[in-house]
């Protein structure tokens, strides 16, 4: 984005017009800094960076060739309950497809393969911690810690090395 005094701004990509001189839309994109010099534009710089929209209500102001951010918390409650119905939520994505596992397991009485049943309870496992840590946050940064989960891989999965 760009500035030009008093009070116009120009965002690449969009056409403009300056002084009854109309410029094209990719002018900006493919003007020198001189040629946006001389037409007194000034680049559009930030005073602070937006924070995760997920957590924050972000707005913005502009003043002059300065743009600055407004980062107002959500409500912890709120984001609370939604991390941990998200989390519940990508447990069972998870579950989900090996449930025939102990539906067979029950309706035959054969056992669930226990590398299977292992990762099934360590997701669960994963899930409880993860939902234990968000209701502790007291704050938005340790929710941010809080939901940053690493799932066990399951029994089939397999890495890949890059073979460098």
């Amino acid at each position: 984005m760009y500035y030009k005094a008093p009070d116009q701004y120009f965002v690449e990509g969009n056409a403009f017009t300056i002084d009854g001189t109309q410029y094209p839309p990719n002018w900006l994109q493919f003007s020198s800094p001189e040629q946006k010099a001389a037409l007194g534009l000034e680049e559009v710089t930030d005073a602070n960076s937006p924070e995760d929209d997920r957590f924050y209500w972000v707005s913005s102001t502009l003043n002059g060739p300065v743009r600055t951010y407004t980062n107002t918390p959500k409500d912890l409650d709120g984001l609370k309950k939604q991390w941990s119905t998200q989390t519940n939520a990508a447990a069972y994505s998870l579950l989900l497809p090996t449930d025939w596992m102990v539906t067979k397991a029950f309706e035959t009485q054969t056992a669930i393969p226990v590398n299977w049943s292992a990762w099934r309870a360590a997701v669960r496992t994963t899930a409880q911690n993860t939902i234990t840590a968000i209701n502790a946050a007291a704050d938005i940064p340790a929710l941010q810690a809080a939901i940053q989960v690493t799932w066990p891989n399951n029994p089939d999965h397999v890495e890949v090395s890059s073979g460098n």
